[in-house]
């Protein structure tokens, strides 16, 4: 029986060896494949790699983009896109701070082009243009851009740094008008509160944001010729830690489930 057992007892061993070195690499592949993969871990059914995305976005696309990442979540589990949004010259200075994010999109591409050291090659996704936003039922009988030099009217406008801030001087001193805002707001949506509120008797907004809040304010239409074009350019961010995922939202953007959503809002088409 021992000269059996010995025998047996080393081809056991042996067998151990052989084993535990056949299953050294394969271990090795797998804790490879675990670090390479990070917060992006694995690829959707869409082939886009699987990440948690931070956009920085103006505040005229606060709905909109609500219901658009909802849309690319959908189409693209495991990833979840949250959203940061404010005037696009706070986003720009976030972007200036490094602030963890991975794309941005703004209401203006002078916002934009001055982050071209920050940021991959831009791509307008939007376009919309202004209105001026009254009281519900436009109790000042508002008609057009002349009525809101009246001193006697509350007039509020963002600020002139703020794109349609700029948007709105810019409209206006085309036309020859002055206006003398009783405050000047960070961003669109602030100007708009404004008015909800009856703070202010008008002010100046994109259409969409009117649209929004149309059981809250009336929107007196400005004439194409007397009217600016705002144009949102998207991007990259040149430090996001999910480079690959971030570009696909990006492209994403310009797709047409992306622009179906916009365009439904009151976008115009880029």
């Amino acid at each position: 029986m021992p000269s059996v057992l010995v025998p047996t007892a080393r081809r056991r061993a042996a067998a151990a060896i052989v084993t535990a070195a056949l299953l050294v690499p394969l271990s090795a592949c797998g804790g490879s494949d675990s670090k390479d993969s990070g917060a992006e871990s694995g690829a959707s059914a869409t082939g886009v790699p699987k990440a948690n995305l931070t956009v920085l976005a103006a505040a005229s696309l606060t709905d909109v983009f609500k219901t658009a990442g909802a849309a690319y979540e959908k189409e693209h589990p495991g990833t979840k896109v949250t959203f940061s949004f404010a005037g696009s010259q706070e986003l720009a200075a976030q972007v200036k701070q490094g602030a963890p994010a991975d794309a941005l999109v703004t209401a203006d591409t002078k916002t934009m082009d001055g982050l071209t050291s920050d940021t991959g090659t831009p791509e307008i996704i939007a376009k919309n243009r202004l209105v001026i936003a009254t009281g519900e039922g436009n109790p000042d009988r508002i008609t057009g851009l002349k009525d809101l030099a009246d001193t006697k009217l509350k007039v509020v406008l963002a600020a002139p740094e703020v794109p349609v801030g700029r948007y709105s001087r810019q409209v206006l001193d085309a036309q020859k008008i002055t206006v003398k805002p009783v405050s000047e707001e960070p961003n669109v949506r602030a100007v708009l509160s404004k008015v909800e509120l009856g703070e202010a008797d008008a002010g100046i907004v994109y259409k969409t944001d009117a649209a929004g809040a149309a059981d809250k304010v009336d929107a007196v239409e400005i004439p194409d010729a007397q009217n600016a074009i705002a144009d949102y350019p998207a991007a990259t961010l040149k430090t996001s830690k999910h480079a690959a995922a971030a570009a696909a939202f990006v492209a994403w953007l310009s797709g047409p489930e992306a622009q179906k959503i916009l365009l439904a809002a009151g976008f115009q088409k880029p």
